[in-house]
């Protein structure tokens, strides 16, 4: 099974920037679609940047031209870069992957394997 640990979680005012990191072990993720899904307290996990085995790239508009998400397959790790964060995008952020190379929905049910999470935290 392919195990999914984030890195790089933290507190910022708004307006600055966060990297996350997310490393895949147990398989080679080159295949994989992956994702992030920020969950909010009391709220449900809701996707917002997909990244398929070919590097297109799909992002929700409330993070679109803010936040980009890539992969690098030689190190087997997921990023998503951060800029200009607002407090409305405080949340744990769970990195996800599927074993389908072309899979665009942001729809957690259709993600076989999950990270732990890490904290984001903005502030005003």
């Amino acid at each position: 099974d392919v195990e999914l640990r984030e890195s790089g979680g933290g507190s910022v005012q708004a307006g600055g920037s966060l990297s996350l990191s997310c490393a895949a072990s147990g398989a080679s993720i080159r295949e994989f679609s992956m994702a992030w899904f920020p969950q909010a307290p009391g709220k449900e996990r809701e996707g917002v940047a997909v990244i398929v085995s070919s590097g297109s790239r799909i992002y929700v508009d409330s993070v679109r031209g803010r936040f980009t998400v890539s992969r690098d397959t030689a190190k087997d790790t997921l990023y998503l870069q951060m800029d200009s964060l607002k407090p409305e995008d405080t949340a744990t952020y769970y990195c996800a992957a599927v074993d389908r190379p072309y899979e665009r929905s942001l729809l957690p049910a259709l993600f076989e394997y999950w990270g732990q999470g890490t904290q984001v935290t903005v502030s005003s």
